[in-house]
């Protein structure tokens, strides 16, 4: 059977050698390895392949023996044994062709979970933030200061590509037209020479009584004009003027234009995906200051 191990090792010369000898002495293979290193510790990831019968309080054990600490068994499959540089290519290759999937291509590169169940409480904590929307990952085995510096190498590179959608989502029309936003009671609507082209309701969220939900559309032939990230920002507005903590958003998880339209709107936020649903919440208690 295969199993992914996370542990802490002294920083010494032979450290590996320890582990390496109580492998073979128990006839458990070392197929995978890799190393996060730190300033006085060692982090080590390895996948084993034990004998049957195994369980991880036995490999738990046996990396204990060779003087690791800090150790995280789960059960894997060969897929843990992809060449890592191949992994973060196609992370990359991921976030580049839907930059809203990024907290699902994250969760998968850090073996984490985006949304977790029920009943986890001692789980560690990735965050990064992403056109000022806060992604959080978590497992049960602590994250590296290497991965920290990974996950936010690759935010950069979200960053960069929504940067680049927000500036051609602000270009003018191609008509020239400009829309006109009409607020009235829960909602707003832009609207070009009598057409309307965009819509926004605010309602307060049936099982949240301090958020508001929204709903916004905007037609296909007026999208990447900004018109969305005007409605938004109306709709925070709204929301913030009925007392609302948050305002929340949600959408297909394939949506492209939901980080983009935030990030053009200048606001803060927090993205979860859970299946084939993408949520944004956006806190507006700085609003009501």
């Amino acid at each position: 059977m295969l199993w992914r191990v996370r542990a802490t090792l002294p920083d010494r010369p032979g450290a590996l050698a320890v582990l390496a000898t109580e492998c073979g002495a128990s006839e458990v293979n070392i197929l995978g390895f890799q190393v996060f290193p730190g300033v006085d510790m060692v982090t080590d990831e390895l996948v084993l392949d034990t004998p049957s019968g195994w369980n991880a309080d036995d490999v738990a054990a046996l990396v204990e023996r060779s003087s690791g600490h800090t150790v995280s068994v789960v059960p894997c499959t060969e897929a843990a044994l992809t060449d890592q540089p191949t992994r973060y290519v196609q992370a990359a290759a991921g976030v580049l062709a839907a930059p809203a999937s990024f907290p699902d291509v994250l969760a998968r590169l850090f073996d984490a979970e985006a949304e977790p169940s029920s009943g986890h409480h001692e789980l560690d904590v990735l965050d990064v933030t992403v056109a000022s929307v806060l992604v959080q990952v978590r497992r049960t085995a602590p994250f590296t200061a290497t991965e920290h510096a990974r996950a936010a190498a690759l935010a950069g590179l979200v960053d960069d590509v929504l940067a680049r959608a927000a500036a051609s989502a602000t270009s003018p029309p191609v008509t020239g037209a400009v829309p006109e936003f009409v607020v009235d009671g829960a909602g707003v609507t832009a609207v070009v020479e009598g057409t309307v082209v965009g819509t926004a309701a605010v309602r307060p969220a049936l099982d949240e009584p301090d958020a508001c939900v929204l709903t916004l559309s905007v037609d296909p032939g007026w999208r990447r004009q900004g018109i969305g990230s005007r409605l938004l920002s109306e709709a925070v507005r709204m929301a913030a003027a009925r007392e609302a903590a948050e305002l929340v958003l949600t959408t297909r998880a394939d949506n492209q234009a939901v980080l983009p339209m935030v990030l053009a709107a200048g606001l803060r936020g927090r993205i979860r995906m859970s299946g084939d649903r993408l949520t944004v919440r956006i806190p507006l208690a700085a609003l009501h200051r």
